[in-house]
Order: structure tokens, then C-alpha cells, then sequence
């Protein structure tokens, strides 16, 4: 190494006070140990290297040749070292938590990884809780991430890829397969935009996303998010690609469908009669969330006659003394709805809960009492909140929350008609839309009979021989022939 490149290595590290530029005299040659304490192994760092290269400052028994032999056999370091001969990336060895060790007068360096990051326990899941199951999730360490993916799949076809993104961040990305049964033209896309990502930093999975999108535009989500390994480590077994980032307690899962974002990790620890119940419901519950505003809104305001003459003669009476029309009316408790949904969420989690639902109640009844509101308003946008919440993947029912204020605001002005309307407009853009090239709504549009033993019910296991066609391409059959 040049003194010119010696001399870059140590501007660049100008105003780096936490970073190490150690100089030892080894028979009156320079060696220089470079490394930030703060994210390596200080102890090894210590003991396996400073140590030995002061030792053999200290030494009369060896010289600078009988040095540079030892060094080859790599019998001076207790510890596997790597050479690098772009001399000129050395410092960026060292913000990546390697200790690099220049020898004068090599044409190579020395670099040892010794990475450590501060990083939080195991923990259990937060945002997709089971009561039968595994309770480990994710956390920001990708090497620990991977460990409890390598746990749950035991075998050589479990492929790991590393990419390496951002100008600035430099992030480990890593997309994780089971080699046979992955469709390859969605290993190939994946692989071929993750290349073509140019951008200064990457800090989770979500930035990811973005980039991989289609260049079609839709609200709805094209990649199912998850902390939960035991999630990826079956959706791997069904064909699907696994995108894990560094730094992020989460995972990317592709392609997604409609109904996988419908599905719980807990469908297939509970009994095939109560997962297929509660599927069931939640696709239910998920259109009632969408719709059930408009609907009620477009109803009273447009199609009353079609309301029985008691229930029509209650809303009426409730509505009676309400200064506000029923859209504005519904407009109103819905924007609260969602303000005190996201104070709930960013209010310390001791008394965010307690805020929300108690917050929740009492401007509801106080503005009843006040005449705002009718009561009706009040009881249909809280079961539209609860059944938001059954949704089990927070960005599906992001979607749902979007679009509920454009059917509402259609139902107010257009009636049913404009609330059909948009839903044959949503239906057939769910139709026309792929997560790369997998038709979103598959298997019923297009109709693949084979595929409902795990869409709207879910089948006993044994029944379940092949695996779905909309992820795998390869080996169908995951249970041997009998």
C-alpha cells in the first residue's frame, strides 16, 4: 500500500472518533490495525490480533521474512482471515465492522470479521399474534433472522442470495428460495430489479417494495409483509421467494395474492373446520369494512323505500334533530374514527389502547348526546372499525380504510348506483392485476378448482397433496403417493 492510499484511509477517517487507527513496529516494518470498536468483537480483536502482533514485535527469535511466511500459513492470527487486494476500499471494510490489518510493502490487506452489532432478544410477534403455534418473530439482526429460517428448514435446496444496496447504507438484502420449486421468471424479476436498484440507502423492507412494484399503479399490495419465520418458512415450501432486509424485523413474501392476505399462520394450527370458519368470516368481514358506510349512506339518503317501514321509522326518529346531512355525518365519525386509530397507535403502548377505546366510546356517546350524530351513524362506523381489525395484514386493510372514503363519498352523492359501480371498478382491477405474473384474485380469476382446498375453506391437511399453482412451477406434489 502506497503512502498516497495510507494517506486517503486516514482523511477519510478524519472526525471519525470512534474509530481505531492502531500502528505496531513489527521488525521495524509498519503494520496498521484499523477497525471501530463500536461494532466489533473488541475482545477478540484484543486477544486474537493486537496480542499476536505485539508478540511478535517483541520477538528476537523471528524476522521480517520468517513474518511474512507465517503469515501465509495463517499461523499468526488465531482467527480465518480473507485478503483483499483493492487496497482502495479499505476503509469501507472497515465501516462494514471488519478489522483491517495493512502490512507494509503487501500489495494486499488483511481484513478479519469480527462484526457485532447491539441487537434486541427474541421476541414474540406483535402485529400477528397466535394462540397455537410458534411464538418467535423477527428482529432487526439479519444473520440472527436467517438463523431461525436455517432452524425451521433443514435442507440443501434453501437457497440464500446476498445483495448489497444503498450508496450510503450499504444493507444486506438477502432473497431466500427452496431451489425446485420457486417459479424462475419470478426469481429472475426479482433478481434483475434488486440490480437495478439505485439509491442512497436502504432502512427496511418497505423502500424495497417500492422499487419492485410493477409499473402498474394500484393501492393494493403486492407483497405480503410478515415477522413471523414460521410464515416464510411455509410460504417457501409452497414455491414463494422470501426477500429479508437488514435492519428490518420483517419480510417481504412473493408473489401475494387477494386470499393469502386473508390467511393466518394460525389457520393451520387450529382444527380445518374452525380455520375454514374463520376464513370465512374474515373475507366477510373484510367487504363489510369497505362497503358497509356507503351502503347504509347511499340507502337512507337515495333508496329509503327499500328499508322496512320500523327500522326505517327508527333511523328516521335518530336522525331527526341531526344538523348535518348523513354524508357529512358519516364523513365526520369516520375521520374521527381514524385520528383516534392513530393516536392509539403512536400514544405509549401502556395507555394507547386504553386512550383509543375509551376515547373511542365516550366522543361517540357525548355526540350523540349533543345531537351531531344519530346513534345508527355511531353503531355502523364501529362495526366497520371492528371489522378493519380482522383483516389480519395491516397493509390489505390500509387499503380497505383508503378506499372506504371514496365509496362513501360516491354513496352520498350517486346512490347505489355509484357504489356498484365502484365496486365492479375495483373488482375488475383486481382481476387485471398480477404480483409478478401471478394473477391476483387466482384461483378464481382465473378458476383453478385444484387451489380451493386452501382459499375460502381450508381442507384437512392430508387432502392438501399439491401445492398451489399460482406460486409453484416445479415439484406440484409436497405429500409422497400412498
Amino acid at each position: 500500500m502506497t503512502d498516497r492510499i495510507l494517506d486517503r484511509i486516514k482523511e477519510q477517517l478524519t472526525d471519525c472518533t470512534d474509530a481505531v487507527n492502531q500502528s505496531i513496529r513489527v521488525h521495524g516494518h509498519t503494520c496498521m490495525l484499523m477497525y471501530i470498536p463500536s461494532i466489533v468483537e473488541n475482545q477478540s480483536v484484543q486477544n486474537f490480533i493486537s496480542l499476536p502482533l505485539q508478540a511478535e514485535a517483541n520477538s528476537n527469535n523471528s524476522n521480517w521474512p520468517v513474518f511474512l511466511e507465517r503469515l501465509d500459513r495463517e499461523s499468526v492470527f488465531p482467527l480465518p482471515s480473507i485478503k483483499a487486494f483493492d487496497l482502495a476500499e479499505a476503509i469501507d471494510l472497515v465501516v462494514a465492522g471488519n478489522v483491517v490489518l495493512y502490512i507494509e510493502g503487501l500489495p494486499f490487506l488483511y481484513y478479519f470479521k469480527l462484526t457485532q452489532y447491539q441487537k434486541r432478544a427474541i421476541s414474540e410477534s406483535k402485529n400477528e399474534l397466535v394462540v397455537i403455534g410458534p411464538q418467535e418473530a423477527f428482529i432487526e439482526d439479519i444473520q440472527s433472522n436467517l438463523s431461525l429460517l436455517r432452524h425451521k428448514i433443514k435442507h440443501p435446496d434453501l437457497k440464500i442470495k446476498l445483495y448489497t444496496i444503498g450508496k450510503y447504507t450499504k444493507t444486506d438484502v438477502y432473497v431466500v428460495y427452496i431451489e425446485g420449486l420457486h417459479k424462475p421468471e419470478v426469481l429472475a424479476d426479482i433478481d434483475e430489479k434488486l440490480k437495478n436498484i439505485s439509491i442512497d440507502g436502504i432502512l427496511g423492507s418497505s423502500y424495497l417494495a417500492e422499487h419492485l412494484k410493477t409499473n402498474k399503479p394500484t393501492p393494493f399490495p403486492i407483497f405480503q409483509y410478515t415477522e413471523r419465520p414460521d410464515s416464510v418458512a411455509a410460504s417457501l415450501m409452497e414455491g414463494r421467494i422470501g426477500i429479508l432486509t437488514d435492519g428490518t424485523p420483517s419480510a417481504l413474501l412473493a408473489p401475494a395474492t387477494f386470499f393469502s392476505l386473508l390467511q393466518s399462520s394460525e389457520d393451520y394450527y387450529q382444527s380445518p373446520y374452525a380455520g375454514s370458519w374463520i376464513r370465512i368470516l374474515r373475507l366477510f368481514f373484510s367487504i363489510l369494512s369497505t362497503t358497509l358506510p356507503s351502503l347504509y349512506i347511499a340507502i337512507t339518503t337515495f333508496h329509503s323505500e327499500i328499508i322496512p317501514y320500523n327500522l326505517l321509522v327508527t333511523i328516521a326518529a335518530a336522525r331527526e334533530n341531526i344538523p348535518f346531512s348523513a354524508l357529512t355525518e358519516a364523513l365526520l365519525m369516520e375521520l374521527t374514527f381514524e385520528a383516534i386509530r392513530e393516536a392509539g397507535t403512536r400514544i405509549p403502548k401502556p395507555v394507547g389502547q386504553t386512550i383509543s377505546i375509551i376515547g373511542g366510546i365516550v366522543i361517540g356517546q357525548a355526540a350523540v348526546q349533543a345531537g351531531i350524530v344519530s346513534a345508527p351513524m355511531v353503531i355502523v362506523v364501529s362495526i366497520t372499525g371492528i371489522a378493519s381489525y380482522i383483516i389480519p395484514h395491516m397493509e390489505l386493510g390500509l387499503t380497505s380504510r383508503l378506499l372506504r372514503f371514496g365509496l362513501l363519498i360516491l354513496g352520498g352523492t350517486m346512490g347505489l348506483i355509484g357504489v356498484f359501480a365502484a365496486v365492479f371498478i375495483i373488482y375488475g382491477h383486481l382481476a387485471n392485476l398480477k404480483s409478478f405474473g401471478t394473477p391476483y384474485l387466482q384461483p378464481i380469476a382465473p378458476l383453478v378448482l385444484q387451489d380451493w382446498k386452501d382459499t375460502l375453506l381450508r381442507v384437512p391437511s392430508p387432502w392438501m397433496k399439491k401445492r398451489s399453482t399460482a406460486y409453484s412451477k416445479g415439484k406440484q406434489r409436497r405429500q409422497a403417493k400412498k
